[in-house]
């Protein structure tokens, strides 16, 4: 059987059941509030169609928040919602459907994506896809060589007041600012911690065609600057401030429109993933994901270069 036919086949019983979802990493936040949304037909933000039922329980050493925190989301995972934890990727690929990478250090993506893409098991990564740009490109060739579905999505994508923003008649969109938290972590280039989420939102507005950028970084606030084709242009504020506001201001070609305030739980992103695994499709192509992290290394080397301006094509 071609291997496009094993997996329409696969999504096509993927959809008709209930997805098993095995976990790789515990040391965020996000491990125990997708499986609460998964797993909870009690909850108001439920999403149907798939559940939690293994997890690999991993942190990193050298970075407080991950170790710090693992005990407790491992102990909540099994004790409250019944998750299995295994003792290897392979064995717990075996039991699953389908696989989310949620540690919150980007570094061991790679290492950790290898065995479920050899698996063959649709998988979703949580941001960053990888550590490194360069990981990130290896994670995306062997998906595609292996014909495995993979994708990888921020929650600030799919809030209600972003699709609200980008459903607005602003006419031609010729430029864009974001402006939300971009915490930094030393084991990470700086955009790949926290500055992931705007950097994302500002894609959701503008889309692919980042040709150039420039950086001036202070110890609170970043300002990049990038070109797009056609003239567009697109501004990302990083704020490492108390006050962690974000938006996103649309200009087009007959108005301009602002993102109204306010986030949104992970409920719409973890929908958006079901329906992925059900269908095999990502909902943003792996060119622009990949563009976006070209984008935040750009940045890094603009910043290195006192804020020169680096051409996405500059960065490796």
């Amino acid at each position: 059987m071609k291997l496009s036919a094993l997996f329409a086949l696969l999504t096509l019983n993927l959809s008709a059941a209930e997805i098993r979802i095995g976990l790789i990493g515990c040391d965020t936040s996000h491990a125990t509030a997708f499986t609460q949304i998964l797993n909870d037909p009690t909850a108001k933000n439920h999403i149907p169609g798939a559940r939690v039922v293994a997890a690999i329980g991993s942190s990193s050493p050298d970075i407080e928040s991950s170790f710090s925190r693992v005990d407790g989301y491992i102990k909540e995972l099994r004790e409250k919602w019944g998750v299995k934890i295994y003792p290897s990727i392979e064995a717990m690929c075996a039991d699953v459907d389908a696989v989310f990478i949620e540690s919150v250090d980007g570094r061991p993506h790679l290492a950790q994506a290898k065995p479920v893409i050899a698996a063959k098991k649709p998988l979703f990564i949580d941001k960053p896809l990888a550590g490194s740009l360069a990981d990130a490109r290896e994670i995306a060739r062997l998906a595609k060589e292996a014909g495995v579905p993979i994708w990888t999505g921020s929650a600030y994508r799919w809030y209600a007041s972003m699709k609200e923003l980008m459903a607005t008649d602003v006419g031609e969109i010729r430029g864009a600012i974001s402006y939300g938290p971009a915490h930094l972590e030393k084991s990470h280039p700086d955009f790949y911690w926290y500055g992931i989420h705007p950097t994302e939102a500002l894609y959701t507005a503008l889309g692919k065609g980042c040709e150039s950028v420039t950086r001036t970084k202070t110890a609170d606030t970043d300002v990049v600057v990038g070109k797009w084709s056609g003239g567009r242009t697109g501004t990302l504020i990083g704020l490492r401030t108390k006050s962690l506001p974000h938006k996103v201001t649309l200009f087009g070609s007959k108005t301009f429109a602002e993102q109204k305030s306010g986030g949104d739980d992970y409920a719409p992103l973890v929908g958006e993933i079901v329906k992925f695994l059900q269908t095999g499709k990502p909902p943003v192509d792996m060119e622009e994901t990949l563009e976006m992290h070209a984008f935040m290394s750009a940045a890094d080397e603009s910043a290195r270069r006192g804020g020169a301006p680096v051409k996405l094509s500059e960065v490796k």
